[in-house]
């Protein structure tokens, strides 16, 4: 009886879930917890119940001229194999930094096309306030067999395809970075500065500080995007140096419903390269 009732549960988990919610699914065999931080010690200290670890550099290609490029297919076949993942699986993810490494997790399923994914908002730092149980013990991931395929390539948008899009517009680009980065004040690219156009709002001030770093107020949000130009009709790319704190924007402009879409190679490529306009 219990596993039908968990696993109707999981089938309306929101893309958005609050920490009671992800509590009262605890222990639902279609359910696959996973705790991606930034300070690996922050799994160790303590963590969801049930959650396994990841290491945030699998999802990153890690090396060649974009190294924050998205991984090879072999390389993600295998790390959601490692994981346990299966098509049935509803994966939620968190981290201890308010979203950016979760965020590329959930991005990156996304793009194989595995659409049944939640974030835990906040993360660990809302599952603590909330005052929740956590366990120290480490759960090791039941592997699976799971062959990725980017069935879903519209989630990601590459250098070439920005380029061409620069004059549309129904086309913007919101840049996560922070002002200083935004207005070419700092960086170790060779060209520093923005792309033509795009509008800044730091990954940071997504979050509220008072809340344990839940997304700040959906009203709030949409107001100020509006107010930068961005809109739920548009095509919005998002980056930042390598599409990591513009993983959590692309996550939040989703749960605005906004049309997102994540630019891997970010600043990192971007600022690198000889052939792509620059503003300061």
């Amino acid at each position: 009886m219990s596993t039908e009732r968990h696993s109707s549960e999981t089938n309306v988990l929101p893309l958005i879930v609050e920490p009671e919610q992800l509590q009262a699914c605890l222990g639902d065999p279609q359910l696959l917890i996973i705790d991606v931080p930034v300070n690996a010690d922050s799994y160790r200290q303590g963590h969801v119940p049930g959650a396994v670890f990841l290491d945030f550099r699998h999802l990153m290609r890690g090396e060649g001229p974009v190294p924050s490029d998205v991984p090879s297919v072999e390389a993600l076949s295998r790390l959601f194999s490692a994981l346990g993942l299966t098509r049935d699986t509803h994966v939620v993810a968190y981290d201890d930094e308010g979203g950016g490494w979760a965020a590329r997790l959930l991005w990156t399923l996304e793009l194989v096309g595995h659409t049944r994914y939640s974030y835990l908002n906040g993360g660990i730092h809302a599952w603590r306030d909330e005052g929740l149980e956590e366990s120290t013990e480490p759960k090791a991931p039941t592997p699976s067999d799971y062959h990725a395929e980017i069935l879903n390539p519209q989630a990601l948008i590459t250098c070439d395809e920005i380029k061409q899009k620069l004059d549309d517009k129904q086309f913007a680009i919101w840049d996560a970075r922070s002002t200083a980065e935004y207005e070419g004040e700092k960086g170790n690219n060779k060209h520093l500065g923005h792309i033509p156009g795009a509008v800044n709002m730091d990954w940071l001030n997504v979050m509220d500080r008072h809340r344990a770093l839940r997304i700040r107020d959906y009203a709030e949000l949409v107001t100020e995007l509006d107010a930068l130009g961005l809109t739920p009709e548009m095509e919005i790319a998002t980056h930042c140096q390598s599409h990591h704190r513009s993983s959590f924007t692309w996550l939040v402009g989703k749960a605005l419903g906004f049309n997102m879409r994540g630019y891997a190679g970010s600043w990192g490529e971007w600022g690198n390269r000889d052939d792509t306009p620059i503003e300061k």
